[in-house]
């Protein structure tokens, strides 16, 4: 039980001895006392003044007597218009500080026997990762530490889109343009290789596009169906999709490859399975940079014609309705929201047939009371579907869905096309924020070049990777973000860097300690703190409420800016306290313990968003 629950129930308790009254424990408000006020936790006495019967003041000096004369922890007490702050015994916080010390699982909850899926990344083997996956790929690798912490079993997936069209066009401009070249012989790696020649074919469209719209066939198009007060420019932007579908050679010879594909033909399956082993190995490339692995991967060539015999049988039983056209359908308008295709009429799957099917297929591979899809807010419309006719289909798992939607994440530059090359890739950031990194620790040290001849790589390589995990789950996933490479490695800022250096701090004293004997044994008489001690220690005790707030909103952000803030304290206690030059022993030795506490809980926070300390900064 927290200090907090402890203090809910006893207010429940004083309230129903005082005034006669059951109050629900859990609907007391108890919040941490803020700075400029004495006090640890403070009771909101406002809700009980009327069954008191008494001003607020005398309502709450009457349950803090209560609490001091019966509640071990409460030392002391003020009212303050309402407000009962509560001021807790040393021997409280003594206590608090040395589990924390000796607990090695601190922050963490007790396996749960429940088990949670984590889906993430999911890319397209047509172009290398970026920028957006960087985001999706570092929430979902967070929430899934996140939820372990807390006790689930976790399994970490991703669906990997292997076939369609968008393959198929870079399978096409290789066939066409690549002269037999290859990642080995171009030294490119693989994802960023068929990437160039995805763009190749965009651009080719793009030229084959310019040249018809010159045509005749182009123009009597243009005379024929544009709008009276519509420029040519604009209608043959519109008409590019319907061009490249119905009179493109490119577009033709992209469809016939695809119907090869389904058809199974050994050469262009033999070409499809080339060109996506070139991609994955650049994927993993990327991925053991970024720090995050799978558990099990799905890909959409075994899966896409998944779902059929489920929506066959949700025609049975009513779920789904069949159109004149032979098309089914779903009918959600009692729900507020519309009617949905789940197969075409000529008995092909769409997108949501294929995710019915392979949430059943995940149910039973894994057994998994929950499901988090790590989705691009652009697809919120596509999940709700989904989970509704999940229910309405009876899946066990139906109330365990979560679509875990996040905000598209931007450069100060502006959005990126992936389809004019300007795309932001991922290897590309990472190489950047490392090197800026760099730069910063050049700055502030001379000696330090470009050889590394003091072997800070594996440090510095920590502080640019901290930089850019910090900077991209510190925003609540919900929110647009702009990630600016430049401020993300700033020591003085809301960063990782800025968290890493309390670290760094922190562990130089105990290295101190370590070298010179410290004897700590006086810390526990003292009981003297002072205001930033109270602060940190306040702090620490939130931890484990952090995390678990962090897992129950899938919300990476809780516990990116608790490591900030305890950062943020620390860096204040250090500059108001004295630590080694302590006025007495047993302060210095407290100190030392509170210092070492904070540097466990800042690795253990920093640990579950996949960042890594340096020993040197």
């Amino acid at each position: 039980m927290t200090i907090i629950e402890t203090l809910q129930n006893a207010v429940a308790l004083a309230v129903g001895q005082l005034y006669g009254e059951t109050v629900e424990a859990g609907k007391v408000q108890v919040n941490t006392t803020p700075g400029e006020f004495t006090g640890d936790y403070t009771v909101v006495i406002f809700p009980f003044v009327k069954i008191a019967k008494k001003a607020p003041d005398a309502a709450g000096a009457e349950i803090g007597d209560f609490l001091q004369k019966n509640v071990a922890e409460v030392a002391g007490f003020n009212t303050i218009k309402g407000f009962l702050n509560l001021e807790l015994s040393p021997a409280f916080w003594q206590n608090f500080l040395q589990s924390a010390l000796t607990d090695p699982d601190f922050g963490r909850q007790p396996r749960n026997g429940r088990k949670v899926m984590v889906e993430y990344s999911s890319p397209n083997t047509n172009k290398p990762l970026h920028l957006g996956h960087v985001r999706n790929c570092l929430l979902g690798w967070t929430c899934s530490r996140i939820l372990d912490a807390v006790g689930y079993d976790v399994v970490k997936t991703q669906i990997v889109n292997d076939r369609g069209v968008a393959i198929c066009k870079s399978m096409l401009a290789w066939q066409k343009f690549g002269e037999g070249k290859t990642p080995e012989s171009e030294g490119v790696k693989g994802d960023h290789f068929v990437g160039d020649f995805y763009v190749m074919f965009e651009n080719k469209t793009k030229a084959e596009y310019e040249i018809w719209q010159q045509t005749d066939a182009a123009q009597g198009f243009f005379a024929e169906k544009h709008k009276p007060e519509q420029a040519e420019k604009d209608f043959f932007k519109e008409y590019k999709n319907k061009w490249f579908n119905e009179h493109s050679q490119l577009g033709a010879e992209v469809r016939e490859m695809l119907l090869k594909w389904e058809a199974g033909d050994p050469d262009t399956v033999a070409l499809w399975r080339q060109m996506n082993n070139w991609v994955y190995s650049g994927f993993d490339e990327t991925y053991g940079k970024l720090g995050v692995a799978f558990d099990k991967l799905y890909y959409e060539s075994d899966t896409y014609l998944l779902g059929k015999d489920i929506v066959e049988d949700g025609l049975k039983k009513g779920v789904f309705f069949r159109k004149d056209d032979g098309s089914v359908w779903v009918d959600l308008t009692d729900a507020g929201y519309d009617q949905k295709v789940v197969l075409r009429a000529d008995g092909t799957s769409v997108y949501i047939t294929q995710d019915i099917g392979t949430a059943r297929m995940r149910y039973h591979d894994f057994d998994c009371e929950k499901m988090v899809y790590v989705v691009a807010d652009e697809q919120n419309y596509h999940f709700v579907v989904l989970f509704e006719v999940l229910k309405r289909l009876g899946e066990p798992y139906a109330d365990g869905l979560h679509h875990l939607s996040y905000g598209l994440v931007e450069l100060p530059t502006g959005r990126m096309k992936t389809r004019e090359g300007t795309v932001v890739d991922a290897d590309d950031l990472m190489e950047e924020v490392v090197s800026l990194a760099w730069e910063n620790a050049r700055g502030r040290d001379s000696e330090l070049t470009d050889t590394d001849p003091a072997g800070r790589s594996e440090d510095i390589r920590k502080i640019g990777m901290g930089a850019l995990k910090f900077y991209m789950t510190k925003v609540n996933p919900r929110k647009k973000m702009i990630f600016n490479p430049e401020e993300s490695v700033d020591l003085q800022g809301q960063t990782g860097p800025y968290i890493q250096y309390s670290y760094v701090r922190i562990n130089g004293l105990m290295q101190r300690v370590e070298k010179e004997g410290v004897d700590l044994t006086p810390a526990k008489n003292y009981t003297d703190f002072q205001a930033e001690e109270k602060e940190l220690l306040k702090a620490l005790h939130e931890y484990p409420e952090v995390v678990l707030a962090a897992a129950r909103e899938y919300d990476p952000s809780h516990l990116a800016n608790f490591c900030y803030n305890l950062a943020k304290s620390y860096h204040r206690f250090w500059h108001e306290q004295s630590i080694f030059n302590a006025d007495s022993p047993e302060a210095k030795a407290f100190r030392l313990q509170l210092s070492k506490a904070v540097g466990q809980v800042l690795l253990s926070g920093m640990s579950l968003l996949g960042i890594e300390m340096p020993a040197r900064m």
